[in-house]
């Protein structure tokens, strides 16, 4: 029987062998076959260290919190399961994910200078290895936590943020911007409209008014007493106009047409009339897109902080290149008082990288900076420190 096996199944070993050199040149596309045992080393050092390093920082923030939010907590009657569910699975992804490069770059600190400190690094570049190669296994890294950061930013904790600011609205008394006054907008090409007073908990407006232009004169002008968005039809754009009236204007003739009730596609939502604080966050990365696209068209001024926050979520992920590159070139030496100063060092570069990201979001949203550069000048002062510091660091 084995004899029988192995005869017939020879001509099956020759061609799976045949294939195997035809596609031998696919192992060029591998990225396994770029990393080596000492690669592996540090890249399982460098994402132990982040991990440990996110749960103790994060770990202590959630206990300052419950001490400063215990009172409101049972002031408002908060269900253990919302605070736990609710509220702080969402804290610990945002702010986690908040300060990925502050993480990152303690993490490179931390472990480099353990490194540098045991000559382990001293015994790498002693076998021929250069810097650039010792770098490897941290872009290696980088590419993973940058992936995930911008992953997390852009399309899963804006979900989490909704969750998170309801729960506040309802059981710490932070007051949310539910209603707006006097709102004009352009809701399509020659098409304006106007809304006295819009309650967005009821999805409703009053005094709504809608004009129609063509060649820069008014050709239809519709009014209603409300206007009522429709939360449960299948498209968007869904209003329900009641008492509503239309005036059509032909030359010097006008033709009148009202009713009870009307159903309409309007191109404006709830979020297009109310602005509440932090309401960027809450969009992911496409919907931000969006947005952005249809408040120029519409010549809305009210767009800069989503565009700053479209431009900063991209830009967060690459901080954690730079940072890296900083933080090995300077930890990466042995010297003489441990890893105390190299810590500091990093501390105090990571906290002017968030300030710096503070600051030029302000610049943008209030000094009319322009907010693709506002995003990303943290990224290149850093960028201009990184590659200085590269050049000095050890051969």
């Amino acid at each position: 029987m084995l004899k029988w096996t192995a005869r017939h199944t020879q001509g099956l070993q020759k061609v799976l062998r045949w294939i195997g050199r035809k596609l031998a040149f696919l192992k060029i596309f591998n990225p396994f076959r770029y990393i080596k045992r000492i690669d592996w080393y540090i890249i399982k050092k460098f994402i132990g260290t982040y991990i440990f390093s996110i749960l103790l920082i994060i770990s202590i923030s959630i206990v300052f919190d419950v001490n400063e939010n215990l009172a409101k907590f049972s002031q408002y009657h908060a269900p253990l399961e919302a605070i736990v569910f609710d509220y702080y699975a969402n804290f610990v992804p945002y702010f986690a994910n908040l300060f990925s490069a502050l993480f990152v770059f303690i993490s490179v600190i931390f472990f480099t200078s353990k490194l540098a400190g045991n000559s382990e690094i001293i015994a790498m570049l002693a076998t021929g290895m250069s810097f650039k190669r010792l770098l490897r296994p941290y872009m290696i890294t980088c590419v993973l936590l940058a992936g995930l950061s911008y992953y997390l930013s852009a399309y899963v904790i804006p979900h989490g943020t909704v969750i998170r600011q309801n729960f506040e609205t309802m059981y710490k008394n932070k007051h949310k911007n539910t209603s707006a006054e006097n709102v004009q907008l352009q809701v399509g090409r020659g098409v304006i409209a106007y809304i006295q007073h819009y309650d967005n908990t009821m999805k409703k407006g009053y005094g709504f008014c809608l004009d129609k232009f063509e060649n820069k004169k008014l050709v239809s002008h519709l009014t209603a007493m409300e206007v009522q968005y429709d939360t449960i039809s299948d498209s968007k754009y869904h209003w329900k106009l009641t008492n509503w009236k239309i005036r059509r204007l032909k030359g010097l003739r006008e033709h009148i047409t009202s009713g009870a009730e009307k159903d309409s596609v309007i191109m404006m939502e709830p979020t297009d009339l109310v602005y509440s604080k932090g309401q960027q966050e809450t969009f992911t990365s496409p919907e931000l897109k969006d947005y952005i696209s249809k408040q120029i068209d519409r010549g809305s001024g009210n767009v800069v902080q989503y565009q700053v926050e479209y431009h900063k979520r991209i830009a967060s992920s690459f901080a954690s290149f730079i940072l890296t590159i900083i933080g090995a070139s300077l930890s990466s030496r042995k010297r003489k008082g441990g890893m105390g100063m190299y810590l500091g060092i990093g501390l105090a570069l990571s906290f002017t990288y968030i300030m710096m990201q503070t600051v030029s979001a302000t610049f943008a949203i209030n000094a009319y900076f322009p907010p693709m550069l506002a995003a990303w000048i943290p990224n290149i002062v850093f960028a201009v420190i990184a590659f200085v510091c590269y050049r000095h660091a050890p051969s």
